[in-house]
């Protein structure tokens, strides 16, 4: 397992990512039959932003739902929504704007735990802001939409653009389910999170696509491999640099969720740190196994590519992803995955190669005699015979 991740480190792995991704597709397909199915089923559990009605929250100890609701009885709240934040507080949401409604379950609540009315905390919203806010935020994700689509398409190129679109459209349908399978509450600040998965999915679509549009640049020339094979390649050689980033963005998204839900009781950290932590993960496979096949899927049906497939086919008479050889890699001016190179031991080179390296005696001998011969030369004159010894 060391040398595994040692490897990968090292960019010395080499994946066969298009034989995965018929699995991956698979399993992302019944992630969104899921998700669409809990969303029809369960719906989503929003807030009170969306919603509208009033809001309680009180600090509270040694008491139980069951005995909120108890105390509730008969003022119209005790049908709303009673939860427990972290260990000491209690949020009840109910569907009440009357103000005298809103006064009498508030004494309740403060009678409850003992507190002056004024310790109750109250928020009312209505009806129509959070019609407003809804709007906004599909507004918001249309026009997101255009202006990526726009870009990538510009950019790189139109079928690129869908890749990424449809990337970008599995993360949110998956995001959203799993709010609506474990009915997190979906807040202004769950949408913001989700906005800013859709930006982060997108740059790791982006560097795929960049990478591949470089090594196809470089490659197609040859004619001598498919652009399942260019991609395959390509893939490999950013799979680590989407792994590093992943994980440098998960870390402080987990501190955040940990400290500021579990220690801090922030709901509104813990609200955004979910949202934040499902899309990392899930647009990091979305960029690796859904924008990337998705485009192969449809540069494969193009007249060119599928010439060149042919080709390779009756060339190699193999129908399978095949590695992009080192020297082509290296022909090609791309930057190759790091190889470590054999090395020779000491033991080795005094057993078997001490013939190929000179003594220290005869190198330093040697060195001493080509001196003396440049020396005792004059510019443009031979060297002077040396002196016989009497006898």
């Amino acid at each position: 397992m060391i040398s595994f991740f040692r490897m990968m480190y090292r960019g010395e792995h080499h994946f066969d990512f298009p034989a995965l991704w018929r699995k991956a597709l698979i399993i992302s397909g019944l992630l969104v039959v899921v998700s669409v199915g809990a969303l029809v089923v369960r719906g989503l559990n929003l807030g009170i932003e969306f919603e509208g009605g009033t809001s309680w929250e009180v600090t509270v100890t040694d008491l139980t739902i069951a005995d909120v609701r108890d105390e509730l009885a008969g003022t119209g709240a005790e049908s709303g929504k009673i939860q427990t934040l972290g260990t000491d507080a209690i949020r009840v949401r109910a569907d009440l704007d009357v103000a005298d409604d809103v006064a009498e379950v508030t004494a309740r609540l403060a009678s409850l735990a003992g507190v002056d009315v004024t310790e109750v905390s109250v928020t009312t919203v209505g009806p129509s802001w959070g019609d407003q806010i809804t709007d906004k935020a599909r507004n918001a994700l249309i026009w997101f939409f255009i202006i990526v689509a726009g870009y990538i398409a510009i950019r790189l190129e139109w079928k690129m653009a869908v890749g990424a679109l449809i990337a970008v459209a599995h993360d949110i349908v998956i995001s959203v389910g799993l709010y609506a399978v474990f009915q997190f509450e979906v807040t202004p600040a769950t949408v913001i999170a989700f906005l800013t998965i859709m930006g982060y999915s997108l740059y790791d679509t982006i560097v795929v696509y960049d990478k591949v549009r470089d090594v196809g640049g470089r490659l197609t020339v040859t004619g001598r491999y498919t652009y399942s094979e260019m991609m395959n390649l390509s893939l490999n050689q950013v799979l680590m640099r989407s792994i590093n980033t992943s994980i440098t963005s998960v870390l402080p998204v987990v501190s955040m969720l940990v400290i500021g839900s579990l220690f801090l009781g922030a709901l509104t950290l813990r609200e955004f740190a979910i949202a934040l932590l499902i899309g990392i993960l899930v647009g990091t496979y979305s960029s690796i196994f859904v924008a990337a096949s998705v485009v192969a899927y449809m540069k494969e049906r193009e007249a060119e590519n599928r010439a060149t497939a042919a080709k390779v086919q009756a060339r190699s008479g193999d129908t399978g992803t095949r590695r992009v050889s080192d020297e082509d890699v290296t022909l090609a001016g791309i930057p190759a995955a790091r190889t470590r190179q054999p090395t020779t031991s000491s033991r080795e080179r005094s057993a078997g190669g001490g013939s190929q390296r000179p003594a220290r005696g005869q190198a330093a001998q040697r060195s001493a005699a080509a001196k003396r011969t440049a020396s005792s030369a004059r510019p443009g004159q031979p060297p002077k015979p040396r002196k016989k010894k009497k006898s």
